[in-house]
């Protein structure tokens, strides 16, 4: 069976004033995804995010539009669409648009 989820319907909550937006499109509620959860995020000018050291998950860090860096180990890695990190379990990264603040 094929889910069809329609992301522009999907509840979009206003994080603090550091984190930007976001929207999970895939968890149990929306397709009954038993484990796996994606969320989109939508950062502005001055907004960051963290991911989370989740044990035993694996996450995917994707930047869908516009150009960002993430920080990884330490280290800042200018990206653009299309560009992606892959995080083993309790590894994580940070998250920013480009030139709008010092990532670590």
């Amino acid at each position: 069976m094929t889910t069809f989820i329609d992301t522009t319907n999907c509840e979009r909550i206003k994080l603090d004033d550091f984190s930007g937006e976001m929207a999970e499109i895939v968890n149990r509620d929306l397709c009954g995804a038993e484990d796996v959860l994606a969320m989109l995020r939508w950062l502005k000018d001055g907004q960051k995010f963290a991911t989370e050291s989740l044990k035993n998950t694996h996450q995917l860090v994707y930047l869908m539009e516009g150009d960002g860096v993430i920080n990884l180990d330490g280290k800042n890695y200018d990206v653009t669409k299309g560009a992606g990190v892959y995080l083993g379990p309790e590894e994580t990264a940070t998250v920013a648009q480009a030139g709008a603040i010092e990532v670590k």
